[in-house]
């Protein structure tokens, strides 16, 4: 069962999660991408996609605050299952539908850590022969990485630490939380 506690913490089971990033310090970074964003690819028809399902929240925000033109698609992978450690493997839940041959590709992530989601994404699109791939994340644990993955705009790097909220999950629920929130000591 999880409370509030009367200090902006949310206290889930034993464990106590306090705020990392605030609503208003994600939706300033989220709009200085877009803007970012939208004069990298204001003469292009790139394809958003969004990595499901933590990264909804952001791509949500970010694609109504880009000024261009695009396309919408979504992949769903897994690596994570109802733990807060990755499995070490990605499983596919949803392909793409969009054409991506000699298409701009903006792929959207909630959190890049070891990189290993990035990596298999990257690897599995380069088959395709998109004309570029743009890796935006609003999260990065550089601490973290495994696989050398190029992220060409991050939002905020953070510590190993677990977090919470603005489409990241503990066991598919938090999801909903407008702030990110990090586990304490």
């Amino acid at each position: 069962m999880e409370t509030m506690n009367g200090k902006g913490e949310i206290v889930i089971g034993n464990e106590v999660f306090k705020i990392l990033l605030t609503e208003e310090q994600i939706q300033k970074r989220v709009q200085e991408i877009a803007d970012e964003l939208t004069e990298q690819y204001k003469t292009k028809l790139p394809i958003l996609i969004g990595i499901l399902n933590g990264s909804f929240m952001f791509f949500s925000d970010l694609v109504k605050k880009v000024d261009i033109n695009c396309e919408i698609d979504f992949f769903k992978l897994s690596s994570y299952g109802d733990s807060k450690i990755s499995s070490g493997q990605v499983k596919m839940l949803k392909e793409l539908n969009a054409d991506i041959t000699d298409r701009h590709l903006i792929l959207v992530e909630d959190i890049v850590d070891s990189g290993l989601s990035m990596k298999y994404i990257r690897e599995l699109l380069s088959k395709y022969n998109p004309a570029s791939v743009c890796v935006v994340s609003l999260l990065y644990k550089p601490d973290c990485i495994k696989y050398d993955v190029k992220i060409d705009y991050i939002g905020f790097e953070i510590d190993d630490k677990f977090v919470i909220g603005y489409g990241l999950d503990y066991a598919q629920k938090y999801r909903n939380l407008k702030s990110i929130y990090v586990l304490s000591e």
